[in-house]
């Protein structure tokens, strides 16, 4: 599993900053009429407050993890793992499944090594099933907690938006004095955390979200590859069978065409 540079995470971020506020920039706006600190407190620090109300510690403090596993997510090499696996078949039909333990040490991919262990012993094929259903159950809700709180955070922050500028209105109103042109200034800068709210909500927030559900998806599809060959294995499947079943389970423009 190798990690690289998510070009479509940073490309949609850096094109929607440049959609929203350049745009804004196109239309006679200045970026001092937007970076308002006090606005920008309001979104951040409610929305970050609500987060951590709203979850554990233990998952608020990961979310910088998270956010790095977002910009360099893991590269699962799905025609290797099929490969390998395709491999260990022959070695076990020729040899017997004994022959794969010494094949362990030389794996990189800890769930394979221990699905793999599993059926080496001798585990039987619906207990084996149901130990790996067990831990991708867990990935899955481990991963399903994560994405949860940045689509939390997306609902939040516009209301924290909306707070702040319900705030700004009503300071500003109950200031007004006899000049109109400061009366309209102070209600513009009041929609600035509506701004803010809407804008992390839906470049950030959400999307960051939306990525990690993704990311989940390739490794739980990684995974049930990894025990369906490992199965198929333990079953004495033929090594073509085993290859045009796995080379099934991803999108056809991934398939390896020649299944021989």
């Amino acid at each position: 599993m190798r990690r690289t540079l998510d070009i479509a995470t940073v490309l949609g971020l850096v094109l929607g900053v440049l959609a929203i506020f350049g745009s804004f920039l196109w239309e006679g706006g200045n970026l001092e009429g937007i970076l308002l600190p006090p606005a920008m407190l309001i979104v951040f620090a409610g929305t970050f407050a609500a987060a951590l109300t709203g979850t554990s510690l233990k998952t608020f403090l990961s979310m910088g993890k998270m956010l790095k596993l977002v910009t360099f997510p893991p590269t699962y090499a799905m025609q290797e793992a099929i490969t390998t696996l395709v491999r260990f078949s022959t070695i076990a039909r020729k040899d017997g499944l004994l022959a794969l333990e010494k094949e362990l040490g030389k794996l990189d991919n800890l769930f394979m090594r221990k699905i793999l262990r599993f059926a080496i012993d001798g585990t039987e094929p619906e207990i084996l099933r149901s130990l790996a259903e067990t831990e991708v159950n867990y990935v899955t809700e481990r991963h399903a907690q994560s994405a949860s709180l940045f689509q939390k955070m997306g609902g939040y922050s516009p209301t924290m938006g909306i707070i702040g500028t319900v705030m700004g209105l009503i300071a500003t109103l109950a200031s007004a004095g006899d000049d109109p042109d400061t009366l309209i200034r102070h209600i513009a800068s009041a929609f600035v955390a509506t701004l803010w709210g809407v804008f992390m909500a839906n470049i950030v927030w959400l999307p960051i979200a939306d990525k990690l559900k993704h990311i989940h998806n390739e490794e739980y599809l990684f995974m049930d590859m990894i025990v369906e060959g490992i199965l198929a294995i333990q079953a004495g499947e033929i090594p073509s069978v085993i290859k045009a079943r796995l080379n099934s389970m991803l999108p056809a423009a991934e398939q390896e065409q020649d299944v021989r």
